[in-house]
């Protein structure tokens, strides 16, 4: 074949919707242009990838990066270079910021705030509030919106929270596309909360935020969904029980969990991190560790995120509960599900489905999540034999931290391609941010027309 081809990816092993063959990969106008033997081919520029695995480009539907409002715990240039040393092509920002990204006003804002600031391409979350129910179905079909998220209870920023059902039901009926839940049960929450006290172990934090806050949220969110017949994606995922729950509704609930949930284990990680390991949900003790790797595995859930959510250390010490809940993750949960794949847990196909084809899939983004002609040329190069240590010092994000400091992992991520440019190599971000908003447009289009 004596095509030529602005980008060359050559002698790597990929991972196609058609299986793992070694194949090269032509690249053109930022998309892929052609996938297999093309010894003869020519390109400006060619990437050696033999030894290495070339995933399509992983995303991570779950970050917080903060801005606006918190940049001294984030910011969203650094949260995406953090990506990008940690394999990510694109990731969905979340909304509760301050102020909340809940309005049009506001995501046309941010909108021309990412550029030229992202180092990978990113879609937003809308927040649902008590103030813009009608409004939902206007901005989930905002051009970057990936969709709305609902923080039905344990709000950081209070004036985003819905927890009410006839609230709630309103969401509902308020547009069409999947709606994000963090699904834990405020009033429930507001009971138990003062069984900490001014001061208490960091492992309480699990039994202030038990199984039944999880459940009780997941029940009446997916009573409401079969009433109002729109779909749900409950993110962040803990519980056995709920698992158990999700999967007799697979036609309207979509299924998320976190790398952190899939590698620590309570209540070891409450000893050895303390207020380091308090996010929230919670981490669970084992019989609920092996739930979600027994749902991974089972097809269950649908993708795998890390919600990002830097806090300062000085907040991390405090005693619970005044300490924060939330943990850093986006620089590391690639590495951590790859290392878990050397560990046997998974295969390299079905991460690749967790945070590629996966949230490519619930969240309807265009042209992204597999290797395959007409793509974007997104690639994660990752070396599965590498060994590295996890270090507090390399992490790119403001807060400065990560509860898997010291942690040696093998498989690691190589290099990033987004759209056919190399924003990563070996631990280094290459040239400038060139993220772009990303785009939603067949989901669009299915909502749009069932408007009409």
């Amino acid at each position: 074949m004596n095509a030529t081809f602005d980008l060359l990816v050559r002698g790597g092993t990929c991972v196609t919707p058609g299986g793992t063959v070694p194949a090269d990969i032509g690249v053109r106008a930022g998309r892929i242009a052609a996938i297999g033997v093309l010894s003869g081919a020519r390109a400006a520029e060619v990437v050696e990838a033999r030894g290495l695995h070339v995933l399509p480009g992983a995303i991570d539907s779950h970050v917080h990066f903060r801005e606006p409002g918190m940049e001294h715990l984030e910011t969203i240039e650094a949260g995406s270079r953090g990506a990008v040393l940690g394999g990510l092509a694109t990731v969905f920002d979340m909304a509760n910021n301050i102020p909340a990204v809940d309005s049009v006003k506001m995501v046309d804002w941010k909108r021309g705030y990412v550029d030229g600031r992202i180092w990978c391409d990113m879609g937003f979350f809308v927040a649902a509030t008590k103030g813009n129910v009608d409004s939902l179905a206007e901005l989930e079909l905002q051009p970057g919106v990936c969709g709305i998220k609902v923080m039905a209870g344990s709000s950081l920023v209070p004036e985003i929270m819905v927890e009410d059902d006839p609230t709630l039901e309103r969401v509902m009926r308020s547009g069409f596309r999947r709606v994000a839940y963090h699904s834990e049960d405020e009033y429930r929450l507001r009971e138990r909360r003062p069984m900490a006290g001014e001061a208490a172990p960091y492992a309480l934090h699990m039994e202030v935020h038990d199984v039944e806050v999880a459940m009780r949220c997941t029940r009446r969110l997916i009573a409401l969904a079969r009433k109002t017949g729109r779909r749900a994606h409950i993110v962040h995922v803990t519980s056995a029980e709920e698992l158990a729950f999700l999967a007799e509704h697979r036609d309207l609930a979509t299924v998320e969990v976190l790398a952190v949930h899939l590698t620590l284990i309570a209540p070891d990680c409450y000893e050895r991190l303390g207020g380091f390991a308090v996010t929230q949900p919670p981490v669970r003790d084992r019989r609920h560790y092996d739930a979600l790797w027994a749902a991974v595995r089972s097809g269950l859930v649908d993708t795998v995120a890390s919600d990002h959510a830097p806090h300062a250390r000085e907040t991390k010490l405090k005693p619970y509960p005044r300490s924060t809940a939330g943990l850093p993750g986006v620089q590391t949960m690639l590495p951590l599900m790859l290392d878990h794949v050397n560990a046997g847990r998974l295969s390299l196909e079905r991460l690749v489905d967790l945070v590629a084809a996966g949230p490519a899939r619930v969240y309807g983004l265009v042209g992204k999540g597999r290797i395959a002609e007409g793509y974007d040329a997104d690639f994660t190069l990752v070396d599965l034999k590498a060994r590295r240590t996890i270090r507090a010092a390399d992490m790119a994000s403001v807060c400065g931290w990560t509860p898997f400091d010291g942690m040696a992992v093998t498989g690691w991520p190589m290099m990033v391609i987004v759209r056919g440019r190399t924003v990563m190599r070996e631990g280094q971000p290459i040239g400038r941010p060139i993220g772009r908003v990303a785009r939603f447009g067949d989901t669009l289009r299915t909502a749009a027309a069932a408007a009409a």
